[in-house]
């Protein structure tokens, strides 16, 4: 009997010290599928500068510090930790992007990004959808070569 007692205490010890060597389960990451009802969701505010000064704070408090103060994916926070953020300027990034599909984002969260959830009233998650999109930087036309004169 002691010899069981022995060869029990050995395994548990063992599979103990093999548990506490796995990896933690991984996080599952939230809103990696929109639901088509939010992605259709239009944007009931308008554009305007006041809604854009109201997106502005809400960047600068809560999603600068990743996404970057212009919006072009190297905040602080994302350079520190290696992440890869989109840039917001680049009017590739957003395009198949709708606003229901950005506020749905924004309130849920997405992947590594936090939710803002309750902490932000519908209209300011808005106003923030209006700011991502303003972010968009227009490139300048190619400059056209100068036509040769013909003989």
């Amino acid at each position: 009997m002691p010899r069981f007692a022995l060869l029990f205490t050995a395994l548990f010890l063992f599979i103990a010290a093999v548990s506490a060597q796995a990896p933690p389960p991984q996080r599952p990451t939230t809103a990696t599928v929109i639901p088509v009802e939010a992605a259709k969701q239009p944007n009931p505010v308008k554009a305007t500068p006041e809604s854009l000064e109201r997106g502005k704070k809400w960047w600068n408090m809560d999603c600068a510090t990743c996404h970057g103060k212009t919006g072009d994916g190297k905040g602080e926070t994302a350079v520190d930790t290696k992440l890869t953020i989109p840039d917001f300027t680049d009017p590739a990034a957003l395009k198949d992007r709708t606003d229901g599909e950005l506020f749905y984002i924004i309130k849920n969260g997405h992947q590594a990004m936090p939710a803002e959830g309750q902490r932000i009233k519908t209209e300011e998650g808005w106003d923030l959808v209006n700011y991502v999109r303003s972010l968009v930087k227009t490139k300048a036309p190619a400059e056209q070569k100068p036509q040769t004169e013909q003989k």
